[in-house]
C-alpha cells in the first residue's frame, strides 16, 4: 500500500510515474535549455565548478559537475526534478535532510515541467551507458 500510494504521489506532482519521466524527451530543447540555465554554473560541459566537493565559507558546496565524474546519477529522476524545481534546500527539507546547505536555486518559475525533464534527459543522454542503467534502477519500476 505505502508503495502505491509513493507512485501515485509521483504521478500527481509531475505528470509521469518515477523512473521513466526521462524517456522519449526532446535531447535538443533540453541541451538548449541547459546552457542558457544551468551552464552558467555547472558548466557548458557538465563540467561543474572547482572543487565542487570543498563547501565556501557559507557552508554552501559549489556546483557539481553532472557528467559521470559528479553525483547526478547517484539520485533517481524525481529527486532531480524536485531539486531542480523548488531548488536545493526545498528539495531536501522535503524529503527530511535539513542539514545540507545548498547554493542550487529553484527554476519553478521560469522553467516547465517539461523543460526541466528534458533538461534532466539531456543530461543523462551524456552519461555512459553503464553509468545511465546503474542511474535508471535508483527510480521505482514503472507499473
Amino acid at each position: 500500500m505505502k508503495r502505491i500510494l509513493i507512485l501515485a504521489a509521483c504521478y500527481v506532482a509531475t505528470g509521469a510515474i518515477a523512473g521513466h519521466e526521462l524517456d522519449n524527451r526532446d535531447l535538443t530543447n533540453g541541451q538548449s535549455f541547459y546552457a542558457e540555465q544551468c551552464s552558467s554554473c555547472h558548466g557548458a560541459n557538465l563540467e561543474g565548478q572547482p572543487d565542487w566537493r570543498t563547501p565556501d565559507e557559507d557552508g554552501v558546496l559549489p556546483a557539481p559537475p553532472h557528467d559521470e565524474t559528479g553525483h547526478t546519477w547517484h539520485h533517481d529522476n524525481q529527486l532531480l526534478f524536485e531539486y531542480t524545481r523548488l531548488g536545493g534546500e526545498d528539495a531536501l527539507s522535503a524529503r527530511g535532510v535539513t542539514s545540507f546547505a545548498s547554493g542550487m536555486p529553484g527554476f519553478g518559475d521560469v522553467l516547465t515541467d517539461d523543460e526541466i525533464w528534458d533538461i534532466l534527459a539531456y543530461i543523462r543522454s551524456t552519461w555512459p551507458e553503464r553509468v545511465q542503467e546503474i542511474q535508471a534502477g535508483r527510480n521505482p519500476p514503472h507499473e
